[in-house]
């Protein structure tokens, strides 16, 4: 299935703010307009480097730009196409404190 990123604005607001980040961003958003997801283990497949929250969560965090920044999502699996949510979005440190508090399975800032 497709996929169609809820609140992308999000993630133009984030590189407008932090010009290094653009780059790296574009190229995720790239890999993910080409995406074809039948279950979460696919979103893995195509970012090697993502990790799949649990406790229930429907949650995955995206490393984006070599491990420099982070991105939470939860996604939703329906009939016809994959809904990713954009949750929260930082740098590897910031993320690091997010997970530390333990707010990175209800986190939901945009």
């Amino acid at each position: 299935m497709k996929i169609r990123l809820i609140k992308k604005k999000t993630i133009e607001n984030y590189v407008s703010n932090n010009a290094r980040a653009r780059s790296s961003f574009r190229l995720w958003r790239t890999s993910l307009k080409y995406a074809d997801w039948e279950h979460p283990d696919d979103i893995v497949a195509l970012f090697n480097s993502a990790d799949l929250l649990g406790k229930g969560s429907n949650r995955v965090v995206f490393d984006v730009g070599g491990n420099n920044y982070r991105m939470i999502c939860k996604y939703l699996f329906g009939m016809t196409r994959v809904h990713l949510y954009v949750k929260w979005i930082g740098t590897h440190t910031e993320y690091d404190k997010l997970c530390n508090s333990g707010k990175q399975y209800n986190v939901s800032e945009y």
